[in-house]
């Protein structure tokens, strides 16, 4: 099969900033770098089409993914994103992250990812559970407990993974709660789930800033995206003693110098369904978020947000990847060069797959753990996972994401290695 090139491709792509990542971590991979080829090649792609019938009577029909880019160590792990934005190109690197981020946690699953090119925002309930039902069946003959578990993902949650569930359960003609994560608690899902990406953000954030002697307490952070995963990080700093002086989404930025109240401006977010207006905070030009003066960044919005320009305007001392793929592989080099650490997506927000991991296992048992055994057991895993990152980061005298690869593709390589390939 001929190697997948982006020399004609956008810079900007994120499947070419994924293989511009493969390509830098190859050197350090010795014997195992024999079977790179496998990392820059998806093993399944599936593109569906979905006809949905919508509320007033006429058919529209949407286009969904499912990839599933590499096996090796188990099952696919991945999440389903609704946007408007979601194409192959972007599907492909997000599965192709989930499989570096699994094998790095040293979870047993491969990458996979998928999604459909929609509003949701622009659906009633019932058009979303038309869609929903209506893709997982087109994509149903490759998921599965054993073969694939999707999970939320942008402009999906909870609900959404009930539907799949129950959609999937009824194809196969009984309950199988473990065919997606993220779930409802009350239908299998995990205690701690919901939280658990934000987590990990602040757990791995605290472990590096201990480790370069960055002061956690009355440091300044700046936010991308007020979701789950920003809003449950930025929460955990603000109870550490940081402040968050500046947050940012689709709507408007945020900045107070003195420190945003997260509290209130949750609750102006759930009333107004956006931060723009809240009263606690001056709205600045959008392009000046990246030349505020912060000690800690966190982008968890979407990815492709660091570019080379915006890399040297930065003021901070430590960036947080909340978001898979916010910075572009030349903005790593300008970071690098101005000592910014960056603790990246493939660790700093893995706590979600970690508690994704706990939930199937706790479904294939049918047995249920509390709260606090899951955050201790997440816990343990992602300080074990940054302090092992951060050892090989010394020892290669490189950055931590090329550590984290070179762990991850180790894993990952001496598996399919060790399978070899079939039929011989």
């Amino acid at each position: 099969m001929e190697k997948l090139s982006y020399a004609s491709e956008s810079s900007t792509s994120p499947w070419v900033t994924y293989l511009r990542q493969i390509d830098r971590v190859a050197p350090h991979l010795g014997d195992l770098a024999h079977w790179i080829e496998t990392l820059r090649h998806p093993k399944r792609a599936l593109i569906v089409d979905i006809p949905l019938q919508m509320d007033d009577g006429t058919i529209r029909h949407f286009e969904g993914y499912r990839v599933q880019h590499n096996l090796s160590r188990g099952p696919g792990k991945g999440g389903v994103r609704y946007h408007p934005d979601v194409d192959l190109n972007e599907v492909m690197a997000l599965s192709a992250w989930m499989t570096i981020k699994c094998a790095a946690l040293n979870l047993p699953y491969g990458g996979a990812k998928g999604g459909i090119r929609v509003d949701p925002f622009s659906l009633s309930e019932g058009e979303l559970e038309r869609l929903t039902r209506r893709y997982t069946s087109e994509i149903g003959l490759i998921i599965g407990p054993q073969k694939d578990i999707p999970a939320p993902d942008v402009g999906t949650n909870g609900k959404v993974m009930a539907w799949m569930m129950d959609t999937y359960s009824m194809n196969h003609g009984t309950t199988i709660t473990g065919v997606v994560t993220g779930k409802p608690i009350h239908l299998g899902g995990s205690l701690g789930r919901e939280k658990a990406t934000g987590r990990g953000v602040f757990i791995t954030g605290c472990e590096v800033a201990k480790r370069s002697g960055i002061e956690i307490e009355g440091a300044k952070i700046a936010l991308q995206g007020f979701g789950n995963v920003g809003s449950e990080a930025a929460r955990l700093f603000e109870k550490a003693g940081a402040r968050i002086v500046a947050v940012q989404d689709h709507s408007a930025t945020l900045y107070n110098e003195a420190g945003i109240d997260l509290t209130e401006l949750t609750v102006w977010q759930a009333e107004s369904k956006q931060i723009a207006g809240f009263p606690g905070a001056q709205e600045i030009a959008k392009e000046e978020f990246w030349t505020l003066q912060m000690d800690i960044l966190i982008p968890a919005a979407l990815e492709g947000q660091i570019t080379r320009e915006r890399a040297e305007n930065l003021s901070c001392k430590l960036v947080l990847e909340g978001a898979n793929g916010p910075t572009y592989p030349e903005a790593d080099d300008v970071l690098a060069e101005r000592g910014i650490l960056v603790v990246p997506d493939v660790i700093c927000n893995a706590g979600g797959v970690t508690v994704s991991y706990f939930e199937w296992v706790q479904d294939m048992a049918s047995f249920f753990w509390s709260e606090e055994e899951i955050n201790q057991r997440m816990d343990k895993i992602i300080t074990d996972a940054i302090a092992h990152v951060c050892d090989k980061a010394e020892e290669k005298n490189c950055s931590l994401r090329t550590s984290a690869y070179i762990v991850a593709c180790e894993r990952i390589l001496l598996a399919r290695k060790d399978r070899g390939i079939y039929p011989g």
